[in-house]
């Protein structure tokens, strides 16, 4: 059967051949076995059982999450020919009825249902009326209690297994770490099934981490210099700074919407459908939006708050980027960053044992912001991955971070909290080591301390990046029941008793800060890297008509643009130019189906450039 596999790759999807495990996980499925698969986002989780459907006898059931995410997928497969529908609350009646009549008469090669309709009797009952030739259950993390997306609906898929013992199920994933995948096995009865983890490397996304200063003017100078015009995604912590990032942007003359649970439904509907649909669209939004989502030219995702674990970072940074090309993972925080999610965790209903290991999440996450080693060995360790060198896409690569012998400047430090009283937050701790002459200053007397003005050495930005990374390492813990004072854990006595030495990250002055350099975008720095400057100006040329072409479509299709082909398909065209079926056929992402129905229109503006 893998000859037929093969054959539907080329000839339904347009790709030459398999990438990295997908051939051996579609082999597996094919063959009736079992399997849980961890693959990067955007690395064709969705071919390893697409392609099995298709080749088996019967129809793909696939559980998925979201409404706005199944409609993507099967709006994909419909344009390449494949038979694909899908069950949910968003359809009429008569729609659910036609779908229910193609499966049970066996017309379909794929079905989509959210877990909540799924498992309602009368879907049970109707599914046992068709031929069934697979089960798949997407974004599996949400299986996990432990995890970032934990859905309570997924904790019953495990009577798929004993309903239909005799279906092969594959449940996919980006995100999961080992105790996660543990958990995913055991609650899916995978047991005698493969474990496929094709590694958690998105090399081309840049990961970049800076301290918050002027944060919303830190945004803008990122997004006009680096993502002039492209699709990007903006996580904020709560719903209010959602709201104010998306006016703020506006208001500079950018496009942006804002995305969160307070919404009316069909607000939220129109912003994601506007974003899956239009090609310069900033959405501004809480993690309730995302999971799944498969617009792959998102060129960047922005954290203006600490996230709170690795995982979720990790899922989130990957919306980016999904088509292969350059993309950018840009966050920055601060210390108030670190006492919310302490305090979300702190005023959870988890038992102790679920805070402890929201803590532990955090910790990491804090390590991550603050490492000055490679971000990406960091990150690929928390899921189990080495990578052997420095990736030299991260900024602590491409800017080499310093360090110092910070344990005067900790003692310093210190020594301040304590005399102060172990109950200020950062800033009054700060200023009172500047030597401020503020009024509050004076009232409490602390400008008659012996640790009053010890520290001009530094600028506040400095010291804020100390206090960060004494919290990080465990040497300073923050007040959650009061307003985040500063308290001495046991770790400090020894700094503060000169017993142990400390090295800190440096940061230069604010005054001494290099300014970004403007970059090219992914799309025409592609382009110009072939041949001279005239043909590279040539091909981005018709790069833009060929998108245009490919906007006037989806516009009068109602789909997203790249469910007629991706940017990095275009962009290929763009570069080799094919005059003719054969050698249209011969772009990565064009299928028979593509071609016969976008192929002459895409070929007349390709021979109208030459």
């Amino acid at each position: 059967m893998t000859p037929r596999a093969l054959e539907i790759l080329n000839n339904v999807f347009g790709y030459g051949t398999f990438r990295g495990s997908q051939e051996a996980i579609i082999k597996h499925l094919i063959g009736g076995g079992h399997s849980l698969v961890l693959m990067p986002t955007g690395g064709g989780k969705s071919l390893c059982y697409q392609i099995p459907a298709m080749v088996r006898k019967g129809t793909g059931l696939v559980v998925s999450p979201l409404i706005a995410l199944m409609q993507d997928q099967v709006g994909a497969l419909l344009q390449v020919g494949v038979k694909a529908a899908c069950l949910n609350s968003s359809l009429p009646l008569e729609e659910i009825r036609r779908v229910e009549s193609q499966l049970v008469r066996g017309e379909l090669d794929l079905v989509y249902l959210a877990p909540e309709r799924l498992l309602q009797d009368g879907t049970l009952e109707m599914l046992d009326r068709c031929e069934l030739s697979l089960i798949a259950i997407d974004e599996a993390h949400c299986i996990s209690r432990w995890g970032h997306d934990f859905r309570p609906e997924y904790l019953q898929l495990d009577t798929l297994r004993q309903r239909w013992p005799q279906l092969p199920m594959l449940a996919c994933t980006a995100t999961a770490d080992e105790r996660t995948r543990t958990e995913i096995v055991n609650k899916l009865d995978l047991g005698d099934g493969r474990v496929f983890i094709t590694g958690f490397d998105r090399p081309n996304i840049r990961y970049r981490v800076t301290s918050k200063e002027n944060e919303k003017k830190q945004l803008l100078d990122f997004i006009k210099n680096e993502h002039h015009n492209d699709a990007g995604i903006v996580y904020c912590l709560s719903r209010k700074r959602t709201e104010q990032f998306a006016k703020f942007l506006n208001e500079n003359g950018l496009k942006a919407l804002p995305y969160h649970a307070g919404l009316p439904a069909l607000v939220r509907q129109k912003n994601q459908n506007r974003f899956l649909t239009e090609e310069s669209l900033i959405i501004v939004a809480t993690i309730a939006f995302g999971m799944g989502i498969d617009k792959p030219d998102v060129r960047f995702v922005a954290h203006m708050d600490l996230p709170k674990s690795i995982e979720a970072y990790y899922q989130e940074t990957g919306r980016a980027g999904r088509d292969g090309l350059p993309a950018n993972a840009w966050m920055t925080y601060g210390m108030q960053d670190v006492i919310l999610q302490s305090r979300f965790t702190e005023n959870s209903d988890g038992d102790e044992k679920h805070k402890r290991s929201e803590r532990q999440k955090l910790d990491t996450m804090l390590g991550y912001c603050e490492t000055v080693t490679c971000r990406r060995q960091l990150l690929l360790e928390y899921f189990g991955e080495k990578l052997s060198e420095p990736c030299g896409n991260c900024d602590t690569c491409l800017e080499p971070v310093d360090t110092f012998d910070g344990t005067e400047a900790a003692q310093k430090l210190l020594s301040c909290i304590v005399r102060t009283g172990q109950k200020f937050g950062a800033l009054y701790v700060i200023d009172v080591l500047r030597g401020s002459e503020s009024e509050r200053i004076g009232k409490f007397g602390h400008d008659r301390l012996s640790t009053y003005g010890i520290g001009k050495e530094f600028d506040a930005w400095q010291w804020r990046s100390i206090i960060r990374q004494l919290v990080t390492k465990g040497i300073l813990a923050v007040d959650l029941e009061g307003y985040g004072g500063l308290r001495l854990t046991p770790s400090a006595r020894p700094i503060l008793q000169g017993e142990e030495s400390l090295m800190l990250r440096k940061e230069a002055a604010a005054a001494n800060r290099p300014k970004k350099v403007k970059k090219k975008k992914a799309t025409a720095a592609l382009l110009l890297e072939s041949g001279t400057d005239a043909e590279g100006e040539a091909n981005q040329a018709l790069f833009e008509d060929l998108r245009e072409l490919r906007r006037a479509i989806a516009t009068e299709q109602e789909v997203p643009p790249y469910v007629i082909f991706h940017d990095k398909t275009l962009a290929a065209m763009a570069l080799h130019r094919p005059v003719d079926e054969g050698g249209f056929l011969q772009i990565s992402g064009v299928g028979q189906a593509k071609l016969e129905r976008y192929g002459e229109k895409f070929l007349a503006v390709i021979r109208e450039s030459s």
